[in-house]
């Protein structure tokens, strides 16, 4: 009588080679949906107002109102905000919120995130204001990212100046 399988391993080896060859498959057929996810629009963020706080020590605190615009087609789902601002190219102040929420699709809302000012950065921009307020400008950096939700993390940046008074 002859079989097949001329060891009783053989038949576990080929059901283990049969399984990974669907996953890989599966792996294959799902690729194509999850790069149609990917595609997203930047978000638009603009800052729409700044508010002071009480801070600790020598540090400066204050609270950034953020409104952010998701030009997509799907709601951006929140859990947590990180954000840095850079001024006149240094790194000036960041901050984090465990806040949760939706950036509606075509749709924006307003980010309420707590920044600090480290003593340090406030004296580095301080010696460096004289020659920004030469130009009359001085130029800013807004990233951060909205994290978590059904997409993963979503990051943003914003840039522009910001006109000094006479």
């Amino acid at each position: 009588m002859s079989t097949v399988f001329s060891h009783p391993f053989s038949i576990i080896a080929t059901a283990r080679g049969l399984r990974g060859l669907l996953a890989a498959l599966s792996l294959l057929l799902l690729l194509p949906g999850c790069a149609g996810l990917a595609h997203r629009d930047a978000l638009k963020v603009q800052v729409a107002g700044v508010e002071s706080m009480r801070g600790e020590g020598l540090e400066l605190r204050f609270l950034v109102k953020l409104r952010v615009q998701n030009p997509n087609e799907a709601a951006i789902e929140y859990d947590g905000v990180a954000l840095d601002l850079e001024l006149n190219g240094k790194s000036f102040a960041s901050g984090v919120s465990d806040q949760k929420g939706v950036v509606p699709r075509f749709g924006d809302s307003v980010l309420e995130i707590p920044l600090t000012v480290s003593a340090f950065a406030a004296v580095r921009q301080a010696l460096t204001l004289p020659g920004a307020a030469e130009k009359g400008e001085l130029p800013y950096v807004l990233s951060g990212k909205l994290a978590g939700g059904l997409f993963g993390t979503v990051r943003f940046n914003s840039s522009g100046t910001l006109k000094l008074p006479n």
